[in-house]
């Protein structure tokens, strides 16, 4: 038993110290706080809204009264959802649509997007959220690699079949969550599977500077149209999104207490995302990258201009939207 103290005592110590290094202690987010009805009469798609970050956004947005579509993979998860958060917003609140969406699957991304365009009349806001992080191998239904498919290429082919409703809305907002974490990825244009190796990690920050490429060209080519697109990170946030992490045992009770020092409420990690769905601060703002709502720099491998066209042309081809 003392044994057992003593290499969990290490172990906890051990994953203190690295968080400590890793995650400096965040500086208290200050919640936004936007006058009641501000949404009112608008419609948001949230993807992934059924937990972590988009569960909190689209529960800030319905009880800005928006009419939100909730944009989920599991529809179960989702009514549960729905119903924690219309219970949080009071009884002056918006609407909640429920609608399936499997991202790992391009099928369902187009049915999707039909099922949007014979329901709703516009489309004032769309954030990309949903996203899986450093999973084991996998494929999706397409043959994508998990994380290139479902981080950027599923959201790549969602934003291009719903552009025209955007169009037609404007002025209207696209809002790309990404990771800062890009740093650490490249684009792999000669393997983008991963076919050839896999390092999960290597993988997912591929798959968010690609977000961040996306978000660059979507904003040239979207150019006067009345739709702006900017993305965010929102830093390190408690969510579900690392349950592929593997932690080792006798330290997870003391990683979940670190969590609550060192990373960000899901709330206070939706402040960004509803900062660019809301404020007529950033009305006519587009191509940027936020961060705890203000410009973020980035580094040049995110602002090729030449590296976010190619990635453009190589995408569509991909989800089979070139001629």
């Amino acid at each position: 038993m003392s044994t057992a103290v003593l290499v969990a005592a290490v172990v906890g110590g051990g994953v203190l110290l690295l968080m400590r290094r890793l995650f400096p202690t965040q500086k208290a987010v200050k919640l936004l706080r936007f006058p009641a009805g501000t949404m009112r009469g608008k419609t948001v798609i949230v993807t992934g809204a059924n937990s972590g970050i988009g569960k909190a956004l689209a529960g800030e947005l319905l009880k800005l009264q928006a009419r939100v579509v909730m944009a989920c993979r599991d529809r179960r998860s989702a009514e549960e959802a729905a119903k924690d958060i219309q219970k949080a917003a009071g009884p002056e609140q918006g609407e909640v649509v429920i609608k399936q969406l499997d991202l790992a699957s391009l099928r369902s991304v187009r049915r999707f997007c039909e099922e949007i365009q014979q329901e709703e009349s516009k489309i004032d806001v769309l954030i990309n959220n949903a996203g899986i992080y450093q999973c084991p191998y996998m494929k999706t239904e397409d043959g994508f690699e998990m994380q290139l498919g479902v981080n950027h290429l599923g959201h790549f082919l969602l934003t291009h079949l719903l552009l025209d409703r955007l169009k037609a809305s404007a002025p209207s907002r696209i809002v790309v969550v990404s990771s800062k974490l890009y740093k650490y990825g490249q684009i792999n244009f000669d393997d983008p599977n991963s076919e050839s190796s896999y390092n999960k990690s290597f993988c997912y920050s591929q798959s968010k500077l690609a977000n961040l490429l996306f978000t660059l060209e979507l904003a040239r080519q979207l150019d006067g149209t009345g739709v702006t697109v900017n993305a965010l990170t929102p830093g390190i946030v408690r969510t579900k999104l690392g349950r592929h992490v593997q932690i080792p045992f006798l330290a997870k009770p003391l990683f979940y207490l670190a969590s609550l020092v060192f990373f960000k409420s899901p709330l206070e990690g939706a402040q960004t995302p509803l900062y660019l769905a809301c404020s007529p601060e950033v009305q006519g703002v587009t191509g940027k990258c936020f961060a705890n709502c203000e410009v973020e720099e980035l580094l040049a491998k995110a602002t090729d201009d030449r590296a976010a066209k190619k990635l453009w042309d190589v995408s569509r081809r991909m989800v089979g939207l070139a001629d």
